[in-house]
């Protein structure tokens, strides 16, 4: 049986999904859970990894177990056995063939700002704070150039575990929501820190130290040492995975 789990989390206290000698991480907290459960331990498949300090509202991840399960009662037990920052969303049999991982067609991120003058107490762990005015027009012509194929080096962070750097992106928008600016971009993968990156890239462009050609310029450089800085991890969150 290969039983298929949709996960929402707030990453703020894990070091990524993926478990690692070092940190707490998502992937170990669920795979714990599960041994309390079944008795017996388990590997679970996540359909790709999220950094420390990154959120899901719906990751995915599967595993196969050889007897019959309740999956209600797996649900509540496993939500049981979690800490209140992650939440078992929905479990679901699916086909044998099934793989979280390599079966994904496209994932949909989405990034935060906070563009206020001040901090907010509510959003600081899901946001990034920058009290300078960015200029949103600016911003959404940048981001249109990053549509299509491309080389996405200059915004590749160090220590990816692929030599190559093509990605596709479907679409990306970027539209203000009160003092909220939420940036969604879907591609068929992402490299390390990419959606990081350009956002770091696309706040300087809203700044007015960057223009939107500069931006553009970036995908024919190749080179991340002339892209802007990196993002905070708590304004990032992994929204959807297709199949």
């Amino acid at each position: 049986m290969n039983i298929n789990l949709t996960i929402e989390y707030d990453g703020t206290d894990y070091n990524g999904w993926q478990v690692q000698p070092n940190g707490k991480t998502i992937q170990e907290i669920l795979e714990q859970a599960l041994e309390e459960i079944l008795r017996k331990r388990v590997r679970l498949h996540g359909s790709g990894r999220t950094d420390a300090g990154v959120h899901a509202i719906s990751q995915v991840a599967n595993f196969t177990w050889d007897e019959q399960i309740d999956l209600w009662r797996l649900q509540r037990g496993l939500n049981a056995f979690t800490p209140p920052d992650i939440v078992i969303k929905k479990a679901e049999v699916v086909s044998d063939s099934f793989d979280a991982r390599r079966d994904a067609q496209s994932r949909v991120y989405e990034y935060r700002i906070w563009n206020h003058p001040w901090p907010s107490a509510i959003h600081r762990r899901f946001s990034f704070h920058v009290y300078q005015p960015l200029e949103l027009p600016a911003m959404q012509q940048a981001i249109r150039a990053l549509e299509g194929g491309h080389d996405f080096s200059s915004f590749q962070g160090t220590g990816g575990d692929t030599d190559n750097p093509i990605r596709k992106i479907f679409h990306n928008s970027l539209i203000r929501q009160g003092d909220l600016l939420v940036y969604t971009v879907e591609a068929n993968a992402f490299l390390r820190h990419m959606v990081r990156n350009i956002v770091g890239t696309m706040v300087e462009v809203g700044r007015g130290e960057r223009t939107s050609e500069a931006f553009a310029e970036l995908l024919k450089i190749r080179d991340r040492t002339r892209a802007g800085p990196t993002a905070p991890p708590q304004g990032l969150f992994l929204v959807e995975v297709k199949y």
